[in-house]
């Protein structure tokens, strides 16, 4: 297998291939879960009645815990469409956003969409790898990651990237899916140990991810973050998201047939073994000022 492929054990002794996250991104091509934009997170549900509205709070709660003012310069990785990025310019208004993101498809549709706005000297969108951006020490003020943190090589290297990319007293804000407990016993729930294992598979998840709340904030911080925070807000989102696609037929034609692959499985196997965080990190030492 190649350095971003993986293999799951996906219960009584299945192993379950991964895709690398390249490959995975270019088959989802230009496809979003919005009806407008392309939004591509599960979706913030406290109060929201649509997809639409859920993938918006989910972008609003991260940029708002995040801090995001205009004297800041911001790097958000797996930008996706740049969704996330316009949003937070037109509602934050940061110096700069710097995106990084490993899907070229992706990135040349984003930089389309931002210049069709004329954001282009606000917004600075990249191919890169959020473990190696390439960017100097102490580039910027905040760093963001919305429901791609899972997918790197390995996450505890992207903490110890951000924590290197941040001037002292920078802010780190993820929004993250992880398990929330011990891998489902494939003898006690064989549905739920195979929907875990599908899942990660799916999603490329490598091994060196998967842990519960605890561990996440002690990796965060040993690489050098301090008033670490790792809240679980999955009943603001799981309930909803699942809900949607029950009852959006809208949202399952614009997943295919994942769309009605997922409404299929109940909610309680589906999602049981998930956690979904907002995590959030200060790098230690004072701030400065330019």
């Amino acid at each position: 297998m190649g350095k971003s492929e993986c293999a799951f054990d996906g219960g009584a002794g299945m192993t379950i291939p991964t895709l690398p996250v390249r490959w995975l991104y270019r088959l989802a091509s230009t496809h979003a879960f919005t009806e407008r934009g392309l939004y591509l997170n599960l979706g913030y549900w406290d109060g929201a009645r649509t997809i639409d509205e859920a993938c918006e709070a989910m972008v609003e709660l991260v940029g708002r815990t995040a801090g995001i003012t205009s004297a800041d310069e911001v790097v958000n990785v797996g930008f996706g469409f740049a969704e996330q990025d316009i949003y937070w310019t037109r509602r934050f208004a940061p110096r700069r956003i710097i995106g990084l993101n490993i899907t070229p498809e992706q990135v040349r549709l984003a930089r389309a969409r931002v210049r069709k706005l004329g954001l282009e000297d606000r917004i600075d969108l990249r191919e890169g790898s959020a473990t190696a951006t390439g960017l100097p020490d102490a580039r910027c003020d905040v760093v963001t990651a919305v429901e791609c943190a899972f997918h790197f090589d390995t996450r505890e290297r992207f903490f110890a990237e951000a924590a290197r990319l941040l001037r002292p007293g920078g802010r780190l804000v993820l929004a993250d899916s992880i398990p929330s407990g011990p891998d489902p016993d494939p003898w006690q729930n064989p549905l739920q140990a195979l929907v875990f294992g599908a899942a990660r598979a799916a999603l490329a998840v490598p091994r060196a991810n998967v842990y519960p709340r605890e561990v996440y904030a002690a990796k965060l911080a040993a690489a050098g973050f301090e008033a670490v925070q790792v809240t679980s807000i999955r009943d603001q989102v799981f309930p909803g998201w699942h809900r949607a696609l029950v009852e959006d037929p809208g949202l399952r034609r614009r997943l295919g047939p994942v769309g009605w692959l997922l409404r299929s499985i109940p909610a309680e196997q589906m999602y049981a073994p998930f956690d979904y965080v907002l995590a959030v990190g200060r790098r230690q030492g004072s701030a400065t000022v330019d």
